[in-house]
């Protein structure tokens, strides 16, 4: 099995990156692999809005007119059994850089049939979980807050793009120590190929 990693974050030795090695060690300890990608050291510039209607070839063609690193890293995404999108929160939302790289995602992966509003379905946990796998990792320091409002922004973004998102994981600078542990343990779990449409909807 292959995990891809997505970092929003610019620093390969900081905390958003001790939780991206904590997950990578739990893939390797099932016999896995991993691959991290740290969006701020490649090529990915903000999206043109191309045409008039603020669209261009992104929906009906499914790939991007610009020419940088963006379309390597849907191929790869494209390969890989399951993406963790990693993500220092700033502000109690996404980095700028998964900002960028998810504003121009949603328009080569979106979900959502274009016509009239009503004939739209809506993102959800229930009308895409055939999609890839994904987990969320939005970590927060100084006083910790925001990581609440951040895996909501990042886990409806994901369903738009058709993943199936299967946790998300919000880290706190004051339990970072704790969720390490989680993380790793996340890593293996991965190798199990967990999904939507395997679990049983139970009472609550």
């Amino acid at each position: 099995m292959k995990t891809l990693v997505i970092s929003g974050s610019k620093n390969p030795e900081g905390r958003t990156a001790s939780l991206i090695n904590a997950l990578c060690r739990g893939i390797k300890t099932v016999g896995s692999d991993s691959e991290v990608i740290y969006l701020p050291q490649i090529n990915i510039e903000l999206c043109r809005q191309c045409n008039d209607d603020g669209w261009g070839i992104c929906r009906e063609e499914t790939k991007c007119v610009i020419d940088d690193d963006f379309m390597s890293v849907v191929e790869k995404i494209d390969n890989a059994d399951a993406v963790v999108f990693a993500n220092p929160v700033y502000f109690g939302d996404l980095s700028e850089s998964m900002k960028a790289f998810l504003d121009r995602l949603r328009r080569v992966k979106t979900t959502i049939p274009r016509g009239p509003l009503p004939t739209r379905v809506p993102p959800g946990p229930f009308n895409n979980d055939s999609g890839p796998i994904a987990v969320g990792i939005c970590y927060a320091g100084g006083s910790g807050n925001g990581t609440t409002s951040c895996c909501m922004n990042l886990e409806r973004i994901l369903q738009i793009c058709g993943f199936d998102v299967v946790d998300m994981i919000p880290v706190r600078r004051q339990n970072l120590e704790n969720k390490i542990k989680i993380i790793e343990l996340t890593g293996e779990w991965l190798a199990t190929e967990p999904s939507s449409s395997k679990c049983k909807l139970e009472p609550i």
